[in-house]
C-alpha cells in the first residue's frame, strides 16, 4: 500500500521516469548521455529545498505567515493577505515549496474562522499566485532555474522580461479576490516558540543558497556547505526534501535529451516552435506540464524570451500544467473528497482565464 501511496503523490516523476525509459530503446544509453545533465540547476535546486525545509521544520514561514494574517481583521483581507503570502514565497522559495507551506495555513485559517466555504476558492488562488508569483525571479520556479542556467540570460534580461506579466498577475489576483465578502473573522491566538539561532544560521544558509542562483559562488560549495550543515542541525530536512522533484528532472533530462537526437522529432518541433514559440510552449504545459516542457523544448529553440514567458504563463491552465497544481488538488481532495467537480470547475475557469490573458497580452505586446 505503501507503494501505492508513493506512486499516487508522485504521478508526474513516474511519468517522466517512463518517457525516458521507452526513449533509451529509441537511443540506446551512450557517453553522450552524461551531457543531457544540468549538473548546476540540479545542484541549486537541492540547496534551495534543503533550506527552505529547515526553516519550515522550526516554523519560520508559518509563524511569519500568522503575523501578517493577524493585520487584517475581514474575511476579504485575510484570503487577500493568504494569497500574497503564497505569490511573494513563490519568489523566495519557489512554487512548490510556496504551496507546501502556505496551503495548510490557508486551511487552518479557515476552518478556524468557520469560512470552509471559501476554501475551493482560496485554494485555487493560492495555486495561481503560486504559479505566477514565481515568474519573476530565476529560483521561484523549476523551469525557470533550469531556462536561467540553460542560456546564461543575465539576471536584469531575465527579470525585465517577466516584469509586465508579473506586475499584470497581481491585478489580475487582486481583482478576483475582491469577489469575497469583507465579513469580520478572529484567528485563535497561538503560542510558537522560535529558536532564533537556528534561524539566523538558516537564512545565512538560504542567502548562500540564492548567491549560488546568481552564479555569485560555485554550486560545488553549497553542495558541500549547506548539507553538512544540516547533517548536525537538521537531518529530517534532509530527509524531508522533495527527492521526487528532483528525480522528475533527472528523467526529463534523459527524454529531452534522447528526443533532441531523433531527427524527425527535431525538425517537427523546431518548425512549430519557429512559427510561434509563445504559444506552442503556452500549449505543450498543458499537456505534459511546465517543467517537462521548459526542459525539452529548450533543445529546439534559442528564443528563450518567449520560451521563458510561455512555460511561466502556461503553469496556469490544467490540472497537469504545473507540480503545484496537482499538489493544491491532492490537499483539497483531503479535506473535500465530494466536492471534485465543483473545485475542477472553479479551477478551470478560473486558471484558463489568467491563461488567455497574460498570452494575449504578451502576443500583443510582442
Amino acid at each position: 500500500m505503501s507503494v501505492i501511496r508513493f506512486l499516487k503523490q508522485n504521478t508526474v516523476m513516474m511519468i517522466a521516469f517512463f518517457a525516458a525509459l521507452i526513449t533509451c530503446f529509441i537511443v540506446p544509453v551512450d557517453k553522450d548521455y552524461i551531457d543531457y545533465f544540468d549538473f548546476k540547476t540540479l545542484s541549486c535546486l537541492f540547496c534551495v529545498l534543503c533550506v527552505v525545509c529547515a526553516l519550515k521544520n522550526i516554523s519560520f514561514f508559518y509563524m511569519l505567515a500568522r503575523k501578517l494574517v493577524r493585520l487584517f481583521k475581514n474575511s476579504r483581507l485575510c484570503i487577500l493577505a493568504l494569497v500574497y503570502i503564497t505569490f511573494i514565497g513563490s519568489m523566495l522559495i519557489a512554487n512548490d515549496m510556496a504551496i507546501l507551506t502556505f496551503l495548510p495555513l490557508g486551511y487552518l485559517v479557515l476552518i478556524t474562522t468557520e469560512k470552509e466555504n471559501y476554501m475551493a476558492f482560496t485554494f485555487v488562488m493560492q495555486n495561481i499566485a503560486a504559479n505566477l508569483g514565481g515568474m519573476l525571479t530565476p529560483f521561484g520556479n523549476p523551469q525557470n532555474l533550469y531556462l536561467y542556467s540553460k542560456f546564461e540570460i543575465p539576471t536584469g534580461e531575465f527579470m525585465g522580461i517577466m516584469l509586465l506579466p508579473f506586475a499584470v498577475s497581481i491585478l489580475l489576483i487582486t481583482l478576483c479576490c475582491l469577489y469575497i465578502k469583507p465579513e469580520p473573522l478572529r484567528l485563535p491566538d497561538e503560542d510558537i516558540h522560535m529558536p532564533w539561532g537556528r534561524c539566523i544560521f538558516y537564512l545565512v544558509l538560504f542567502a548562500l543558497s540564492i548567491a549560488i542562483v546568481f552564479r555569485g559562488i560555485p554550486y560545488v560549495v553549497g553542495l558541500v556547505i549547506i548539507p553538512l550543515c544540516l547533517l548536525f542541525l537538521d537531518r529530517k530536512a534532509l530527509k524531508s526534501v522533495d527527492y521526487p522533484l528532483l528525480l522528475t528532472f533527472v528523467f526529463f533530462f534523459i527524454f529531452a535529451g534522447n528526443m533532441a537526437r531523433i531527427d524527425a522529432v527535431r525538425n517537427f518541433f523546431e518548425m512549430l516552435l519557429s512559427k510561434n514559440t509563445l504559444i506552442f510552449s503556452v500549449l505543450s504545459c498543458q499537456v505534459i506540464s511546465n517543467v517537462p516542457s521548459a526542459i525539452l523544448l529548450s533543445q529546439f529553440t534559442d528564443n528563450y524570451r518567449d520560451l521563458l514567458l510561455g512555460v511561466n504563463i502556461g503553469g496556469a491552465g490544467t490540472l497537469i500544467a504545473s507540480l503545484a497544481s496537482l499538489i493544491t488538488f491532492r490537499e483539497y481532495l483531503k479535506h473535500n473528497p465530494k466536492k471534485t467537480l465543483s473545485y475542477i470547475g472553479l479551477f478551470s475557469a478560473l486558471n484558463f482565464g489568467f491563461v488567455i490573458v497574460l498570452t494575449a497580452l504578451m502576443l500583443v505586446v510582442g
